[in-house]
């Protein structure tokens, strides 16, 4: 019942301080509207997308566009390979489901 506790004793969060860490981080890494631009591009184009296909897909020049793509494979989220001179951009699934289980763990532990 609703203001029937206080300072009971065993009132504990269901998540560790590692796992809200995570999903902290995790939140964060998605709370940019430029990853998140970046991230559907490279969702639609489901093989490799170059850094000027990026460039021109998003509000943002280049060296911003290399900033958040640093950010996203520091992440695990994306990868790239070389071909020549240019740099090709993917998608790591299996790393965006892993981030989409956490994510919605911590959502699921919310509706009690």
């Amino acid at each position: 019942e609703r203001g029937a506790r206080c300072c009971a004793d065993g009132v504990t969060p269901s998540l560790s301080l590692a796992e809200a860490q995570q999903v902290s981080d995790d939140l964060h890494m998605l709370g940019h509207p430029v990853r998140l631009l970046i991230l559907d591009v490279l969702a639609q184009y489901a093989g490799k997308v170059c850094v000027c296909d990026l460039e021109a897909a998003v509000p943002v020049k280049q060296p911003t566009v290399s900033h958040h793509l640093r950010l996203l494979r520091e992440a695990g989220l994306v990868d790239a390979e070389r071909h020549g001179p240019w740099m090709y951009y993917f998608i790591r699934h299996e790393a965006l489901e892993a981030l989409r289980t956490r994510i919605t763990r911590m959502l699921t532990l919310f509706e009690g």
